[in-house]
């Protein structure tokens, strides 16, 4: 089962989502160069608890691969230097005790989430 991630590319769009957003929100900055993404695809985002917890969340995914100005401008937005990383929103604002960098093992995954 994938999860059902919806693509944002720019910070317009970005703020735009997080200002409708009914759910809480995890925004994934990944590559297809990136192991670690490919880690987290593999391993921690098939684990049952995780999608069961993750349905209950806005899923978006900025697909830095290419790394245009605009992904720049994303990861600028979050001093973030590049993927993996989760940010998450609830209500508007980031949850920074959520933020992670790195690959996580889905019970670290689940255990940061649940904060």
């Amino acid at each position: 089962k994938k999860l059902p991630f919806k693509y944002v590319q720019t910070v317009q769009e970005l703020n735009l989502i997080v200002a409708h957003a009914k759910k809480p929100i995890m925004i994934d900055f990944w590559a297809t160069w990136c192991v670690s993404c490919i880690e987290f695809d593999k391993i921690t985002f098939k684990d049952k608890a995780v999608l069961e917890e993750l349905s209950k969340y806005t899923l978006l995914k900025v697909d830095v691969t290419d790394n245009t100005e605009a992904h720049k401008e994303l990861m600028k937005k979050f001093n973030l230097f590049g993927p993996p990383a989760m940010i998450f929103f609830k209500d508007g604002k980031e949850e920074k005790n959520k933020r992670m960098i790195g690959f996580k093992e889905p019970k670290e995954f689940l255990e940061i989430i649940k904060k």
